[in-house]
C-alpha cells in the first residue's frame, strides 16, 4: 500500500529504505536517494554549527581584548572567517571539538581556509613571517610581533581552549597546548619568549593577574 501526502508542492508516494519518489503535481516523477537527503542535512546542520562555534568563539576574544583595551582589535577580530572561502571548510570539515582546518589539512595536506585566514589576520604569528638573507640562507624566520597583536594571539588561545575544551577548561590548558609544539614553531624568539611567560604567568596566576600584566605592556609599547 502507498500512502500520499503533500510535501513542498510535491506529492511523496514512498518512502523505501534508500530513497523517497515523489510525483510532482504536474504528473513528473523523480528520485532522492537518501543519502542525498542525509547529505543536505549534515550540512545544513555543519553550516549552523560552525556559525555558533566561530560566532561563541568570536565573542570571546573579544571580552579578553575589551579587558586590556584593544577594542578596536576586538571587534575587527576573525571576521575572515564568515567569508565563503573560509566558511566552506567549516561546513565541509566541521566536528565541533577542533578547528575544521585541522581536518581538511589530514584530507588535503593542506588547508585552504587556513592560507586564507593566517595572511590577513595580524594576531597569528605565521602572518609575521618572511624569508631570510642570503647569509642565512634564504630560510623562513619569524619577524617580531607588535606588543598588540601578540595580545590578541593570547585572547585568540584562551578563547579557542575555552571553546574547544568545555567544562574541562582550566587557566593551564593554553599553555599546555603551546608547549606540545612550541620548539617547532617558526616565531622570532622574543615573541616566543614573551607568549610562552604570559601563558606560564596565566596558568599560575590566573587572567586578573596575567591580563593586568598586558595593560602594562601595551601601554609600554613594547615587549
Amino acid at each position: 500500500m502507498v500512502t500520499i501526502t503533500y510535501f513542498e508542492g510535491y506529492v511523496k508516494l514512498n518512502r523505501m529504505k534508500d530513497f523517497t519518489i515523489y510525483l510532482k503535481k504536474g504528473g513528473k516523477c523523480f528520485v532522492i536517494m537518501k543519502e542525498k537527503l542525509n547529505f543536505q542535512y549534515k550540512k545544513r546542520n555543519n553550516a549552523w554549527n560552525h556559525f555558533i562555534t566561530i560566532t561563541h568563539h568570536k565573542l570571546v576574544v573579544m571580552q579578553g581584548c575589551f579587558r586590556v583595551g584593544l577594542y578596536k582589535q576586538g571587534l575587527l577580530h576573525d571576521l575572515s572567517k564568515y567569508t565563503w572561502e573560509e566558511f566552506k571548510t567549516g561546513i565541509n570539515y566541521y566536528q565541533g571539538t577542533r578547528s575544521p582546518n585541522a581536518a581538511e589539512k589530514e584530507e588535503k595536506g593542506y588547508s585552504s581556509a587556513w592560507l586564507h585566514h593566517k595572511g590577513r589576520n595580524k594576531h597569528h604569528f605565521e602572518y609575521w613571517t618572511d624569508v631570510s638573507t642570503k647569509e642565512q640562507n634564504w630560510k623562513i624566520v619569524g619577524v617580531k610581533m607588535p606588543i598588540n597583536y601578540l595580545a590578541e594571539m593570547v585572547m585568540d588561545r584562551i578563547a579557542a581552549s575555552k571553546i574547544y575544551q568545555g567544562k574541562n577548561y582550566t587557566d593551564a590548558s593554553p599553555y599546555e597546548y603551546f608547549a606540545r609544539n612550541k620548539d617547532y614553531l617558526v616565531m622570532h624568539p622574543e615573541t616566543k619568549a614573551m607568549l610562552d611567560k604570559i601563558l606560564t604567568m596565566l596558568k599560575n596566576e590566573g587572567e586578573r593577574k596575567t591580563f593586568a600584566y598586558i595593560r602594562k605592556l601595551l601601554k609600554k609599547g613594547t615587549y
